[in-house]
């Protein structure tokens, strides 16, 4: 099975150059990535940051304690937001999107993180969550810095807010195991730790204004996830 590349190239991969009119196409031999049958064909399929969104969101939250790549979260179902990451960059990868995660840093040490890609010189971002507003966004922020923002007030709750960012290109890892382990990968989160993180500052009264709007909300429902943010265009 052969799956066209354009852009850049992961090197660990392996490539077969096949004649089209006249010149050649270069592909990638999906069979030497040891992925399952099914895997491969969500790779084939999944080719865009919206696609692989799109399949984000139809799994179940994780709420256990695992770290694991693409091979589990396809063989289980589910996945928190760095599985959800992880497996964004592995599929995405695939299709010439380097893979980056972004790490959002909150006051409730409770980290959020996205897989972020370029499109035409613009920032957008795919990603898993269990709360409405921090999943994907469109590639139309010009920075990393005004997409990491772009998360500042869907995050805020009773307790939490978005206090830095930071972005790790899991292409400078020793350990490439994150692409196909079946085993937990905890070095991940170890590295997410210790990169280098940008402050964001949020006005305290922006923060108070929208976690009264929070707390307001949840008292009328308690079930349900606040869903009046700003911007939504914006989202994936």
């Amino acid at each position: 099975m052969y799956i066209k590349i354009e852009g850049v190239r992961p090197k660990y991969l392996t490539y077969i150059a096949i004649r089209s009119g006249a010149g050649y196409t270069l592909y990638m031999t999906v069979a030497r990535t040891r992925y399952s049958f099914f895997t491969q064909q969500l790779l084939r399929h999944l080719n865009t940051p919206v696609k692989v969104q799109r399949w984000l969101t139809s799994l179940n939250y994780n709420t256990e304690q695992t770290m694991y790549g693409l091979p589990m979260v396809v063989r289980r179902g589910r996945a928190h937001c760095l599985e959800g990451s992880l497996s964004a960059a592995a599929i995405l990868e695939h299709h010439g999107y380097p893979p980056l995660i972004l790490d959002l840093e909150s006051t409730d040490l409770l980290d959020h993180t996205l897989f972020v890609f370029q499109r035409h010189g613009k920032w957008g971002a795919v990603g898993k969550s269990r709360d409405i507003g921090l999943d994907g966004r469109k590639p139309v922020f010009k920075t990393i810095d005004t997409l990491a923002k772009s998360y500042v007030i869907p995050y805020i709750d009773a307790k939490a807010h978005i206090t830095s960012f930071g972005v790790l290109d899991l292409r400078t890892l020793k350990n490439r195991s994150w692409r196909t382990s079946t085993r937990n990968v905890w070095y991940i989160e170890e590295k997410l730790r210790n990169i280098k993180h940008t402050k964001i500052i949020t006005p305290k009264t922006v923060v108070a204004l929208w976690r009264k709007r929070f707390i307001d909300f949840k008292k009328l429902y308690p079930k349900k996830q606040p869903d009046y943010f700003p911007h939504r265009e914006n989202w994936i």
